[in-house]
């Protein structure tokens, strides 16, 4: 059967089959390897992830979304839910620290996230946030599904050291840091070969409404396959044309409605150019410039905010008082002057111990330092005498305990103990009273032990 020309009947608008709901179910596959906490996106790549869940949430009030979190192993975290207050609560809980085992199995996640999709009424989308795709899993990516897949790449090509719970770093055999970076060409190939929607995150909020935009084109795409009809809405032109050819008989109207059009778009243009924001120290100096300029009159909050260079903008914030930041920008570069201001700054934190560590790895690439070899000195008379006072604490018997904790069941802690490997997932969910985060990393112990994914 033939469609009716649209030029018959012009309609720009679909019409929606009756009882069908204009939203897409999501199913949203989070990274939780240990490179997702990563800093050369601040404050880290997992925590710029979970902001971005939320935006993404946000802009889709009243669609049914799923969260699904891997590493090693692939785990549902909350079923498909329209509850955004009960979402932003599991999203706020991820952590790397809460996956059963290590490494990256995007190929499990994929295939629980069809499966979860499998028991909606419309088909959906998958959307992966992570910092890679192994290749091993390019054929499932590439296998025929009738839920798109879209890929948010979460890094930068630059790349920056891991930071651990403890707020160290992830270091190599040697003593380095372990840089983590996104590499770019991988996701292009994942893309080449499996036709999966790829893109890397964005500053602003480009990356959240390419993401639903395309949710929204699948979806729209679905529906047109599934025979939507278009609503008709042209009768509404016939109004001004009618208008405009009865103009058009009456002499110099023709001319006078051309030079109105060209007036509005003037006035339209000027407008734009007054509401947009003219910087003239970005026409002339570099972020860096701009950055040195406010260090120089005092203002290190401000350098700090422009300097792309990390060891100045680590500066800038140790200037500024902002220790554990500076401590993050500084090891966004290996090098002795970076690991130098780690250690003042770990100094200002009285973190003894890891400021020796610093120093250390300052003179290890740069011999015979001066300022890093009488730094060191001090961190270690310090860590010295902290011990010492540490021990001499324990050794007195009349020392005021800080905290004391009574057992209230008495004799009856063994018999509370339960076998963790003979209950299910299930009676977690329902008995422990936890955080969040505590209570899927039991969960996600449980699964991974029981071989259910």
């Amino acid at each position: 059967m033939l469609g009716r020309s649209p030029l018959l009947a012009p309609t720009w608008q679909r019409e929606l089959p009756p009882f069908v709901e204009n939203t897409a179910p999501l199913a949203i596959a989070v990274d939780l390897s240990a490179t997702m906490d990563a800093i050369d996106i601040t404050p880290s790549r997992l925590e710029r992830a979970k902001l971005k869940i939320k935006d993404i949430v946000a802009s889709r009030d009243g669609a049914r979304t799923a969260i699904i979190a891997y590493a090693g192993t692939a785990h549902s975290v909350l079923p498909f839910t329209d509850d955004t207050a009960l979402i932003q609560t599991y999203v706020d809980a991820l952590s790397t620290r809460i996956m059963p085992v290590p490494g990256k199995n995007s190929t499990v996640a994929l295939r629980l996230a069809e499966a979860a999709l499998a028991g909606e009424d419309t088909s959906g989308t998958i959307l992966f946030m992570t910092d890679g795709i192994e290749e091993s899993a390019f054929p499932a990516f590439g296998s025929k599904t009738k839920d798109s897949i879209v890929v948010l790449g979460i890094g930068t090509a630059e790349g920056g050291p891991v930071k651990l719970a403890n707020g160290g770093f992830l270091n190599q055999s040697n003593g380095a840091r372990t840089f983590a970076r996104l590499d770019v060409e991988a996701f292009k190939k994942l893309h080449s070969d499996t036709g999966a929607d790829v893109a890397t995150i964005t500053a602003d909020d480009k990356d959240v409404r390419w993401v639903t935009q395309h949710i929204r084109f699948h979806f729209d795409q679905k529906r047109a396959d599934s025979g939507d009809r278009w609503r008709d809405l042209g009768w509404w032109l016939s109004i001004p044309i009618a208008a405009l050819f009865a103009m058009s008989f009456r002499r110099g109207w023709v001319v006078r409605l051309g030079c109105l059009f060209l007036s509005v778009q003037l006035l339209m243009g000027a407008d734009r150019l007054q509401a947009a924001e003219w910087h003239f120290a970005d026409a002339w100096l570099t972020p860096d410039q701009q950055g040195q300029l406010a260090f120089d009159r005092g203002d290190y909050l401000s350098a700090a905010a422009y300097f792309r260079d990390p060891l100045w903008r680590g500066t800038a914030l140790y200037r500024a008082g902002k220790f554990d930041e500076a401590i993050d920008a500084f090891a966004a570069q290996n090098s002795a002057e970076s690991y130098y201001g780690q250690g003042n700054s770990f100094l200002r934190l009285l973190k003894f111990e890891e400021a020796v560590a610093a120093y250390k790895q300052a003179l290890s690439i740069r011999k015979d330092w001066p300022d890093a070899q009488f730094n060191l000195a001090i961190a270690e008379k310090l860590l010295a005498a902290k011990k010492q006072n540490e021990d001499e604490k324990q050794q007195d018997p009349n020392q005021a305990p800080d905290k004391v904790e009574f057992d209230e069941k008495g004799k009856k802690g063994k018999e509370d103990q339960m076998n963790i490997a003979e209950q299910t997932s299930e009676m977690w969910m329902k008995n422990i009273q936890v955080s969040p985060a505590d209570l899927m990393a039991r969960k996600f112990a449980i699964e991974a032990k029981g071989g259910k994914q």
